[in-house]
Parts: C-alpha cells; sequence; structure tokens
C-alpha cells in the first residue's frame, strides 16, 4: 500500500514538472479537436504535444529569402529569415525570436531540464533553445521545429 501511495505521489508531482510555463492563458484557445481540424497529424503532435520532427525533413531548412517566419497554428510571426542560420542539426534555427512573441519554459521531457520555446499567442511548442548558437551574434541557437513554422515571404 505504502508503495503504491509513493508511486501516485510520484506521477502526480512528475507531471506538474514534466513542462513548467510561466503563461497559462493564451489569446486563442482552441479544444483538440479544433486544433485537429485545423493542423495535419505532424502538426498537431509538435505544437499541442510537444512533439519533434526527425531531423533534416523540414522543406524550410533550404528557403534561403527573406521573410518571416510565424507560427503555424495561429499566424503569430516568431523568426525573421535574417536571424535564421544553418546550425548542421537538422532543424531551422536562428540566433533570436522576435521579442514579445515567444515564451519560455522548463521542460523534462528528456529526462533533464531543457529550455522550451513556445508561441505566446497560442501555447504552441516550437522547440528549444540552447547556449551554443553563433558566439558573433547572441550565442543562441534557437532550434524549432519546422512543422511548427510557416515563411511568408516579404514582398519588397
Amino acid at each position: 500500500m505504502k508503495n503504491t501511495l509513493l508511486a501516485g505521489l510520484f506521477l502526480l508531482t512528475s507531471y506538474s514538472f514534466y513542462a513548467q510555463r510561466a503563461v497559462n492563458q493564451y489569446d486563442v484557445i482552441k479544444t483538440a479537436q479544433e486544433w485537429k481540424a485545423t493542423l495535419s497529424d505532424l502538426e498537431f503532435y509538435i505544437l499541442r504535444e510537444q512533439g519533434t520532427e526527425r531531423p533534416f525533413t523540414s522543406p524550410l531548412l533550404k528557403i534561403k529569402q527573406k521573410g518571416t517566419y510565424v507560427c503555424k497554428a495561429c499566424k503569430t510571426p516568431l523568426f525573421k529569415s535574417e536571424h535564421k542560420f544553418d546550425s548542421g542539426t537538422g532543424w531551422p534555427s536562428f540566433d533570436r525570436e522576435i521579442k514579445g512573441n515567444v515564451g519560455y519554459g522548463v521542460d523534462y521531457k528528456a529526462g533533464y531540464a531543457r529550455s522550451e520555446e513556445y508561441c505566446l499567442k497560442c501555447g504552441g511548442h516550437l522547440g528549444h533553445v540552447f547556449t551554443d548558437g553563433p558566439k558573433n551574434t547572441t550565442g543562441l541557437r534557437h532550434c524549432i521545429n519546422g512543422a511548427a513554422l510557416a515563411f511568408i515571404p516579404d514582398t519588397k
């Protein structure tokens, strides 16, 4: 009985530490069914279930033109093309976000603490930020799932 209670307590507390975010309320709120109706299976898995796409599978890796990367779920501008770089990791990488549109939390899904990034407007999971980015700019690598983003080219 004691072991059962301890196991239950562990599950309850570990769930609350699974991913900690500072923001709980978002401007765009939908049910899982509503999200599933507007997102592909992969997009839903990444944005709503905090999944990760396979490396080197995103067509966004090849985009070199100027523009803005927006949240696939709510179209909020998140990253500018001039801050994109080839990290060699297999995921679109940026050295900075568009301020005020990206939130940060702690994610323990990999068994250790990582800095998770999410859209502040809809709460969609984007990826993680690491401190091994370009030293000549911010030193940060925003490692983002391509399926969480859409690219909007500049019109000028």
